[in-house]
């Protein structure tokens, strides 16, 4: 009997517990602090109060108040390939039913419209 050597399979290395996150933005109001222009911008939370330059003069601009904080930016790839999907999706949606099914449709549609109470102005 001949002896086959094993090979020693490779380690496998821990995937870390948790998954990373993207760095969260707030939502501020920034004022000029030579032209008082003011504008609102997402930026990094970690943002000096005293900070990015003015859009309208390039003079550094001071945060007045922070409209909204701990938004996650979206995945721009994901958006991307939703948006496509979303575009498709109707269209291809109603090129692949029957007649009878989209009259079905549209019957019911109807119904539920007729049904409701009319909205008093």
């Amino acid at each position: 009997m001949i002896a086959v050597a094993r090979q020693a399979k490779p380690a496998r290395t821990a995937k870390p517990a948790t998954p990373t996150t993207p760095a969260t933005l707030i939502f501020v109001r920034r004022r000029c602090l030579v032209c008082d222009a003011e504008q609102q911008r997402l930026e990094p939370a970690a943002t000096d109060e005293i900070g990015p330059t003015c859009d309208s003069c390039g003079a550094p601009t001071e945060r007045t108040a922070i409209l909204r904080a701990g938004i996650v930016p979206k995945n721009p790839s994901a958006v991307a390939l939703g948006r496509l999907g979303g575009l498709k999706g109707g269209r291809a949606r109603a090129e692949s039913l029957t007649p009878q099914r989209r009259r079905e449709i549209a019957r019911r549609a109807a119904q539920a419209r007729w049904k409701r109470p009319k909205s008093s102005k």
